[in-house]
């Protein structure tokens, strides 16, 4: 049986008009950012926001097949963050404004699920991006039961009479009375369907619930996958999977060792940060390459390596070593 009435939805609108305006700044200003005090989306320029959502792949869940695709198809990249910087400018100002507010806190549900499920496992200091995410699933959620009330243009049109505000499309979309009959299973089940994503992502992500915790953000990490010599060709494919975003993996030695422990051939940072872009075979947008004075392999990217050897290869087994500059190193065995 419902239970509020029209007076209680204004009223409870009003008294999240601290949530919908700084919600939507959060949405709003990532189209700020990107376009108005820089262009984040020339591909070609350091910061091009494309190279951040692939940072998100190694352990996104759920939506890691469409960041894959998206990141192995640079141009449809693009448009996907063309669409979701403007759909987030969008949300963010009509969030702001209270115009068609139920509608826009489904787009903050959807847009906050997103960078949960894709992006909620970074954050070097502190869980950012899963806080982001969590609480911006719970606030949509909430948005969307009480609608904009007082301080929004929904109450304001609806003030003024305008006709579209008195059908029943404008509850579900707008502001105003929510045409459900019962509305208290949904808060209940709903709220508490947020809590359990709350906590499932929590402890995917970070062993925040029960175990040991940890976070993905703070070493780096490398996989080390088809590790191949033949003749004087040795080539190796490298994904950084772990560690901060905003840094990249800085490799200053590479080098081939018998199990024994005997180093048969060895590139330093100078030899790493001299390979050329023909032996480097990037997967993604974010890329491996040569710096100034090692090789940067950037989170979310991943190569097949050329390498040409000068030695021959043993008759006993090989072992590849990767090592960083942090001093943490990766090794395969070579096939």
């Amino acid at each position: 049986m419902q239970t509020f009435n029209k007076q209680s939805f204004t009223t409870a609108g009003f008294f999240t008009l601290a949530i919908r305006l700084v919600v939507g700044w959060t949405y709003f200003s990532a189209f700020w950012r990107r376009l108005i005090l820089e262009n984040k989306l020339i591909e070609t320029e350091a910061g091009y926001i494309g190279v951040k959502f692939n940072h998100f792949l190694p352990n996104a869940i759920g939506i890691k097949p469409i960041i894959e695709y998206l990141v192995t198809h640079p141009d449809l990249l693009w448009w996907a963050m063309v669409i979701f910087t403007i759909v987030e400018a969008i949300v963010g100002l009509f969030i702001m404004l209270g115009l068609f507010t139920r509608l826009m806190s489904i787009g903050v549900v959807s847009l906050a699920m997103g960078i949960l499920l894709g992006s909620g496992w970074i954050g070097t200091t502190c869980l950012d991006e899963w806080q982001i995410g969590v609480l911006g699933v719970a606030t949509g959620f909430i948005l969307f039961l009480t609608g904009g009330g007082y301080g929004s243009l929904d109450y304001y049109f609806e003030k003024k009479g305008l006709s579209f505000t008195n059908k029943k499309w404008f509850g579900f979309l707008g502001s105003g009375v929510l045409p459900i009959k019962n509305l208290k299973p949904i808060v209940f089940v709903g709220s508490f369907a947020i809590l359990l994503l709350t906590l499932y992502t929590n402890q995917v992500f970070h062993g925040g619930v029960f175990g040991t915790l940890h976070n993905k953000s703070v070493k780096p990490k490398i996989e080390l996958n088809q590790v191949n010599w033949v003749d004087n060709s040795l080539k190796f494919e490298v994904y950084r999977v772990e560690g901060a975003d905003v840094y990249g993996s800085f490799l200053i030695g590479v080098q081939l060792e018998t199990k024994s422990g005997r180093v048969i051939q060895h590139w330093d940072g100078k030899a790493l940060s001299q390979v050329s872009e023909d032996s480097i075979d990037n997967a993604y947008v974010a890329q491996v390459k040569a710096g100034k004075h090692s090789m940067v392999i950037p989170l979310g990217a991943k190569a097949i390596l050329n390498f040409q050897t000068e030695n021959s290869r043993p008759s006993e087994d090989v072992v590849l070593r990767l090592i960083d500059i942090s001093g943490i190193e990766w090794t395969a065995e070579v096939k």
